[in-house]
C-alpha cells in the first residue's frame, strides 16, 4: 500500500465495516484515526488506477501480523486507557485465529466510485496469488449475514461455506447475527 493511500484505506475500511465496528471503535473520527495508526501495509494488497488513484484494498492476517493490527497501546493512544479496555474486550470477540496452511482475509473493500468494475474480483485473485506464493493451501474469509452481495461474489469465485457462527445476544452490538466462514483452495 502506498503511504499516501493510508488515510484513504482507513476511511474506506471504516466505511465498509462501520456497522459491525461502531461500538468497538466509534465515533468515526476516532475510529479512522485508530485504523490509520493500526494499518500494516505489509499485510495488504491495494488496487490503484493507472493514474495512481486508490480504488480499494484486500487485507490479510498471518502469524506475523494483520492488515489492521495494533494493540492495547494503539487503542489507548486514540481512546484513552478506559476506552481502550472496553473497546479491546469488544474487538476480542471478533478476533479470528490463523490456521496452519491458510491465509486469513482481514477485510476487503472497493471505493464506491470504483465498484462494478471487477476490482473486488481482482483483489480476491491477488490474495489467492499471495497465499500460494507464501506456500499456503487455502484462503479463508468470514462474511456476515447482512452482506449477501459479498457472499455471492465469494461463492462465484469458488469459496465454499465451512461453518457458521452465531453472535447470539451480542448481535445488536455488532449489527449482524451470524458470520459464515468460507474457504477456497489455492496453489493446487
Amino acid at each position: 500500500m502506498r503511504s499516501q493511500h493510508r488515510h484513504l484505506a482507513a476511511r474506506g475500511y471504516w466505511r465498509a465495516f462501520s456497522r459491525k465496528l461502531r461500538y468497538p471503535l466509534g465515533p468515526e473520527a476516532k475510529a479512522v484515526a485508530f485504523i490509520e495508526r493500526a494499518i500494516d501495509p505489509d499485510h495488504a494488497i491495494s488496487a490503484v488506477s493507472q493514474n495512481g488513484d486508490f480504488l480499494g484494498v484486500a487485507g490479510f492476517k498471518s502469524p506475523d501480523g494483520a492488515f489492521i493490527g495494533g494493540g492495547f497501546r494503539d487503542l489507548a493512544a486514540t481512546f484513552g486507557w478506559f476506552g481502550a479496555t472496553f473497546r479491546g474486550l469488544l474487538i476480542g470477540i471478533l478476533e479470528r485465529d490463523c490456521e496452519p496452511g491458510t491465509l486469513l482475509m482481514d477485510g476487503i473493500f472497493v471505493e464506491p466510485h470504483a465498484r462494478g468494475r471487477g476490482i473486488g474480483k481482482a483483489l480476491l485473485k491477488a490474495i489467492e496469488t499471495r497465499a500460494a506464493s507464501m506456500g499456503l493451501h487455502h484462503v479463508r474469509l468470514d462474511v456476515i449475514d447482512t452482506n449477501p452481495r459479498a457472499r455471492a461474489l465469494y461463492e462465484r469465485e469458488g469459496f465454499v461455506e465451512k461453518s457458521v457462527q452465531s453472535l447470539g445476544p451480542l448481535s445488536p452490538v455488532f449489527g449482524f447475527s451470524t458470520a459464515t466462514q468460507m474457504t477456497k483452495p489455492v496453489g493446487i
